[in-house]
């Protein structure tokens, strides 16, 4: 017969659960009791004896910290977790981020300007002002051939008895600026509220040439030149008017000396100028914008510093630029810009050396007025692989005085720059070409000769070049430059430092060719090739009774040596030679000999 069936599945395994329980209670109960041991060690640690130093009033068990409770059951103490200690009370939340990095006992190094210091405004004063503070040493020593005018009594050589004398010059600068800026604001996502900021610069210059009444009017100074001078390059007042979007788009008001630039490659006015701006950013710095107006001030001859000695010159600049972010393609900044410049200087000027400055001694040399107005067009970025860097202004306006006629006469004049350029791999290689326009006729009613207020240019070389650094010397003694130091553009100017724009000039044109080659993270070589052209000579012509000027300048050859043994700009030494070599018009003007440029800079900055 089959088994019986079993009503009741379910009573073995109880009966098994039974037994399991039976047999792990003692086990249990041990681990149990092994609990309570450790909780009661724990609330012991944490309810310890307060030392006697720091009594608590009110306690309610002698020497217990009176935050622990005691069970009035069991007998055991009731710990309350404790915070971590900090400088502050539990209560108390802490005010910045700065104070959190502090209470973990960061130590600060003044003199290290890499990591968190004080004096490098990663640290507040109090509240949320911040003080920062940059040095920097800029030291250049310079070779250089320039042709250099005879004068009247000048020469030292029975020898010199054409135009032209000894070429060579020698010149020691040394400049040490010291930035100081104090500021109010959490700068991370926005401008700061108020900034105070104020930049002196401490010069010494030593200059040695081969000719007398170079350095200075008087023979009896010689041929050589030493002088020491305070500028100061900014002084200023930055407050923060409000912000216009949540992502931090704003409106400042800066006001006092300062930088300021007109476009990307410093072809029409770069300068450190007393005057008022107002500027700002809309549609997520998308557009950014620059209201300003500038009063200009004299400069010291010698060193190109802010001469605060001398009243600023009747010479103002109004300017209005806009910059569009990613116009034309992503990655490509377009910039509009409309500058004013209204020149009131009826006055003969002589600068510390002696010379006639103001009007430039050419022509009629009578002092002169002029309004002109700038509208430009510049970009900066890139389509693709090509980068591409572009300026193009249009001058027109008028002057009251021409150089060789006296009378009144309308400026209308062109100027255009462009460089391309491609990276492959450690290599950048650029092609550039520039074009000012010059007057081709300086007896008519109209002056076509571009020249800017004042430039220096970032451009086919830079300084590196001989003709962009070099100031040669046209007529005058001396006294009026074909090209002005630091600059591009044949103005026939007096100097960069004191002179006025002049539009009735020949003209340039350059074509050129160069490569940045990084052979180390730390070590760059930077080569250009320049071919440099007059536009037009007329203008010289009748400037130096000579006629059949030939356009061809030269060509103008330069390498660079950019070394940076921290990989940073901390350290940055820079050693160049630049040569030019004559072309016709350059040969017609000047003679045939080769004129060269040997440049060590060292810039060290904290």
């Amino acid at each position: 017969m089959p088994a019986p069936e079993n009503k009741t599945p379910w009573r073995p395994a109880a009966l098994s659960l039974l037994a399991a329980c039976l047999l792990t209670l003692p086990l249990s109960n041990a681990i149990a009791e092994s609990n309570r041991d450790n909780h009661k060690d724990i609330e012991q640690e944490n309810c310890r004896p307060l030392p006697p130093e720091h009594p608590r009033p009110g306690r309610r068990v002698p020497g217990i910290d009176p935050a622990c409770g005691r069970d009035g059951e069991t007998g055991t103490f009731r710990p309350i977790p404790r915070p971590a200690a900090t400088d502050f009370s539990p209560a108390q939340a802490l005010p910045d981020r700065w104070r959190i990095v502090d209470s973990l006992g960061y130590q600060q190094r003044w003199y290290d300007p890499y990591n968190r210091n004080i004096l490098k405004g990663d640290t507040p004063l109090y509240d949320d002002w911040f003080f920062s503070l940059t040095a920097i040493s800029d030291s250049v020593f310079e070779y250089r051939d320039v042709p250099t005018p005879v004068g009247i009594q000048s020469s030292g050589s029975s020898a010199d008895l054409d135009l032209l004398g000894g070429r060579r010059q020698t010149q020691l600068l040394q400049n040490l600026a010291l930035e100081l800026i104090y500021l109010k604001g959490d700068t991370v996502f926005r401008p700061p509220d108020y900034e105070f900021r104020l930049t002196p610069v401490f010069n010494y210059n030593d200059t040695d040439v081969e000719e007398i009444l170079t350095v200075d009017v008087n023979p009896n100074d010689g041929d050589s030149r030493y002088q020491d001078f305070v500028g100061l390059q900014a002084a200023f007042v930055d407050v923060h008017l409000r912000n216009v979007s949540e992502h931090y788009d704003f409106d400042s008001l800066r006001v006092g000396i300062q930088p300021f630039t007109a476009d990307f490659r410093g072809f029409l006015f770069q300068e450190n100028q007393l005057g008022v701006r107002l500027f700002g950013t809309r549609n997520n710095n998308i557009f950014q914008y620059n209201l300003a107006w500038f009063r200009r001030l004299e400069k010291d001859t010698n060193s190109g510093l802010n001469d605060l000695g001398e009243s600023p010159r009747n010479d103002d600049v109004f300017v209005a630029n806009l910059y569009w972010q990613d116009l034309l393609a992503l990655g490509h900044t377009s910039q509009f810009t409309l500058l004013y410049n209204r020149n009131r200087e009826d006055a003969f000027f002589f600068d510390h050396n002696g010379l006639i400055q103001r009007p430039a001694s050419l022509g009629v040399e009578r002092p002169r007025q002029y309004d002109v107005l700038y509208l430009g067009y510049n970009s900066d970025g890139h389509f693709g692989r090509l980068n591409i860097s572009s300026a193009s202004y249009y001058a027109i306006g008028r002057q009251d005085s021409a150089p060789f006629t006296g009378r009144d006469s309308d400026i209308s004049a062109f100027f255009a720059a462009l460089e391309l350029s491609i990276d492959q791999s450690w290599i950048r290689w650029r092609a550039s070409l520039l074009y000012g326009s010059g007057d081709d006729d300086p007896f008519d009613d109209r002056e076509t000769g571009f020249d800017a207020v004042v430039e220096n240019p970032l451009f086919a070389g830079a300084d590196t070049s001989y003709w962009i650094r070099q100031a040669v010397p046209l007529v005058g003694g001396g006294k009026v430059a074909l090209s002005s130091r630091s600059g591009v553009l044949n103005s026939l100017r007096a100097s960069r430092e004191h002179g006025q724009s002049n539009f009735t000039n020949p003209g340039v044109m350059l074509a050129g060719v160069g490569a940045d080659f990084d052979l180390l993270p730390e070590l760059r070589l930077s080569l250009n090739a320049n071919q440099l052209w007059f536009q037009t000579t007329e203008v010289l012509e009748v400037a130096r009774q000579q006629a059949n000027i030939d356009k061809d300048i030269g060509q103008d050859l330069s390498l660079a040596l950019i070394y940076r043994p921290l990989m940073s700009q901390n350290i940055v030494m820079r050693l160049s030679y630049a040569e030019l070599l004559p072309g016709e018009g350059y040969k017609n003007l000047f003679g045939d000999e080769r004129q060269r440029s040997v440049l060590l800079n060292v810039i060290l900055t904290y």
